[in-house]
């Protein structure tokens, strides 16, 4: 069963497309669909599974927050793809209302800040000199690293709602309509457009691309994996992930809205209804499936091991070769847990009540956890060095550390 979460944002979805479904199909059918699917994804809250209440243990590690500030409004009430991004000793991050913020990220002061008349929706992405910032108006807009002031804006399809990703002087842009863009990072100027089929119905937000070498990989709404050449965004590969199944379309909803993690030639990704895969940075091929570990919100990986927070709000250890289960922690069930990070040996992990959990990476016992905001935690961890920044969905950005 969705976890009511998922439940909602699905629905959320669904009736932003009532319009088309009932110009296509009719008024009458349209309603029909609108009634049995909303069926489905709300459920029986007398069934659903409510989330986890916290338990008390006895803490093994002590946390710091090393300091905490405010970013604006954060996300605020929408689902955003706004998650910190640090560099040089500077986290840069952004609200849905057009503010911008550059931090120390050692003490959290303020470097600058610009209050914009922009809605953004992704981001930060770093460049060389540039921050660059995607918007729910479909914009992409290039911003000083040192000063914060804006020095460009291109229009786009649709909406961003992932994070830009700039290599090599070129930013790749994700849009909801289905395309991958490359632009140049000095003039926002448009490079080149990969465009691919997009479901009827599909998941609120789309997973950030990752650069390998001179290739771009980015996951797809259709269940699919594609590399592009970074250049001139020319096809390389494409693998199948997931395949739709099932008898509604909420029951096919096969998106791959997770950042994909590579390493040692094999690239990880997850579905939100297809498990977890890999496959060869080579050729595409796919080296494993486990089909019981789905995830919208991520995944990381250390030396061995990947860590996914799946669907359900339980976080798995997985075995990076095989894709076999190690071990799955389940006392933050349907918690509305971040992409599990893993660091040190350690695996953090944000909730639905602002609290952060850090867990073990040998077991997945709880051995801490620290509450930064009464706000949820969608961002997922930022881990640089020894410290984890926290972005909340109220604004709230911490920086916090193991004792």
């Amino acid at each position: 069963m969705l976890n009511r979460n998922i439940r909602y944002r699905s629905l959320s979805i669904l009736l932003s497309c009532l319009p088309m479904l009932t110009a296509c199909a009719g008024l009458d059918a349209g309603r029909d669909f609108v009634s049995g699917i909303t069926e489905y994804i709300m459920g029986d809250d007398d069934n659903a599974d409510p989330p986890a209440a916290l338990q008390e243990y006895t803490p093994e590690v002590q946390l710091d927050v090393v300091w905490k500030e405010s970013v604006g409004n954060g996300a605020g009430e929408k689902y955003l793809k706004l998650t910190p991004a640090v560099a040089e000793g500077t986290i840069y991050a952004g609200d849905n209302k057009g503010h911008l913020q550059a931090r120390g990220a050692g003490n959290g002061s303020l470097t600058w800040e610009n209050n914009t008349d922009y809605s953004f929706s992704a981001g930060p992405g770093l460049g060389l000199h540039t921050v660059v910032m995607g918007t729910s108006a479909g914009e992409v807009v290039g911003f000083d690293k040192g000063s914060g002031e804006q020095r460009w804006k291109t229009d786009v399809s649709s909406e961003v709602m992932a994070a830009p990703v700039v290599s090599r002087g070129i930013i790749i842009v994700r849009t909801t309509d289905g395309k991958i863009i490359g632009l140049k990072e000095d003039n926002g100027a448009q490079l080149w457009t990969f465009e691919h089929s997009v479901p009827a119905l599909s998941i609120r937000g789309t997973g950030a691309p990752i650069i390998i070498d001179d290739n771009v990989i980015a996951g797809s709404a259709n269940g699919k994996l594609q590399a592009l050449q970074l250049k001139d965004g020319k096809a390389i590969w494409e693998a199948t992930i997931a395949i739709p199944s099932g008898r509604s379309e909420v029951e096919r909803l096969v998106d791959l809205d997770v950042d994909p993690v590579a390493a040692r030639g094999a690239i990880y990704i997850a579905s939100f209804t297809g498990g977890a895969s890999s496959v060869s940075e080579v050729d595409g091929d796919v080296l494993w499936r486990n089909e019981a570990v789905s995830s919208y919100t991520g995944l990381s990986l250390d030396y061995r091991y990947l860590y996914v927070s799946d669907t359900q709000g339980d976080v798995w250890q997985l075995d990076q070769r095989s894709g076999a289960s190690l071990w799955k922690q389940k006392d933050l069930h349907n918690r509305g847990l971040t992409a599990a990070i893993a660091y040190q040996n350690y695996v953090v992990v944000g909730d639905f009540e602002g609290y952060v959990h850090w867990l073990s990476n040998s077991d997945g016992r709880q051995l801490g956890r620290i509450q930064i905001s009464q706000a949820a935690i969608e961002a997922k961890p930022v881990v640089v060095d020894d410290t984890v920044y926290i972005y909340a969905k109220d604004g709230t950005l911490a920086a916090l550390r193991v004792k």
